[in-house]
């Protein structure tokens, strides 16, 4: 069932799950709901990256043990995983934001990580910023190529799970009426 901004959730959530393509906020809102909720949020993107950017091979053991707790908010990515986390989630939540606002966050994300030699994952930090014309993987050029691919992983959730409640948010405005609003109200009631 998608639901919207300024719709109640039927009960308090325990198990999140926030969709959106690369740069859309996943991990901001997954962390805003997980206070919020007063739970642990779970950044997907330390269990999968090891050093060098090479994934982690106890990844889908680390992602099957946190999704059997009880309770945790993490970003919905990365294929192998996708559907064990579809399947113990209580609610979905859909960043569904429009291209140009998803490109000019991930082009900011990336060049402030980059300037400032942020440290990521296990070490990590973003590649040089000429990375962009040579890596048809690098960041920026994945969020414009997969776009619109979650809004037909979205369906296919819908199709499975059609008891799960899923949020659709298509603005920075929707999602903070949402987090102040259903969400916050769910989380003071309990239900």
């Amino acid at each position: 069932m998608i639901i919207g901004p300024t719709d109640a959730l039927e009960t308090r959530p325990s198990r999140v799950i926030v969709a959106g393509t690369s740069g859309s906020g996943k991990t901001t809102l997954a962390s805003r709901i997980a206070h919020i909720l007063g739970t642990d949020h779970i950044e997907i993107d330390g269990l999968f990256h090891g050093p060098d950017w090479t994934p982690r091979a106890s990844f889908e053991a680390d992602v099957e043990e946190f999704s059997s707790r009880p309770s945790w908010v993490t970003e919905w990515q990365y294929g192998p995983v996708r559907d064990i986390l579809a399947d113990r989630a209580d609610l979905f939540v859909w960043l569904d934001l429009p291209r140009r606002t998803v490109m000019r966050q991930v082009t900011s994300r990336t060049l402030r990580r980059r300037l400032r030699r942020e440290v990521l994952w296990n070490g990590n930090i973003e590649p040089p910023l000429a990375n962009i014309f040579s890596d048809k993987d690098h960041i920026v050029r994945w969020a414009w190529k997969t776009h619109g691919l979650v809004a037909d992983r979205v369906a296919a959730v819908s199709r499975r799970r059609p008891e799960l409640t899923v949020v659709r948010l298509r603005s920075r405005t929707a999602v903070d009426s949402w987090v102040d609003g259903a969400l916050a109200e769910t989380a003071r009631t309990g239900d």
